[in-house]
């Protein structure tokens, strides 16, 4: 099997601070319309029961994005990473479209469509997403899939995310436990 990286997110870690999108955000230097790292609330009718998950692209083993987009501007590299050629992106938003997750940002002053692409430029420094470098509850783990799914007990999927067989994401999840899956 070809290696495949991804992400392990912690939810009874991560506490809903966003450092790891603003992090993102300034790596990237995405517009203010743009961020492809969200953290997502969950509550329940449970007292303290408020839980995050911080999810940017999910570097999907099968990629709704590189089906969709009809001029090839995707590609999944031989480690897994799925990295959009920006200048292929004609802005049809199709690949925006047939994400289940909603990765693919569209950027309505520039007209076109981006996505993380796991800090590529670090990756091949032998460096971390910034998202993961800065998570102050270390609640973001990034490496590769099957030492995750080794390393870390969790699942892909639970009720409130697309179902895992869609796409194939490339993550772990350890997730709350007041969050039912």
């Amino acid at each position: 099997m070809a290696k495949q990286v991804g992400f392990y997110i912690d939810m009874v870690k991560c506490y809903g601070c966003k450092t790891c999108v603003v992090s993102c955000k300034l790596h990237n230097k995405t517009s203010p319309n743009v961020s492809y790292r969200h953290v997502r609330e969950f509550s329940t009718d449970l007292p303290a029961s408020l839980s995050f998950l911080s999810m940017a692209c999910n570097h999907c083993a099968d990629p709704a994005c590189l089906k969709a987009c009809p001029t090839g501007a995707y590609e999944k590299l031989d480690n897994g990473i799925v990295k959009q050629n920006h200048d292929y992106c004609i802005g049809c938003k199709m690949c925006v479209m047939a994400c289940p997750y909603n990765t693919p940002q569209f950027d309505p002053d520039e007209g076109k469509t981006s996505k993380c692409d796991y800090c590529y430029d670090r990756y091949l420094e032998g460096k971390k997403p910034r998202c993961v470098e800065s998570c102050p509850a270390g609640a973001l783990v990034a490496g590769e899939l099957d030492e995750l799914r080794a390393t870390y007990v969790g699942v892909q999927e639970f009720q409130g995310l697309p179902k895992a067989e869609v796409t194939h994401p490339s993550i772990v999840i350890r997730i709350s436990p007041n969050i039912e899956s």
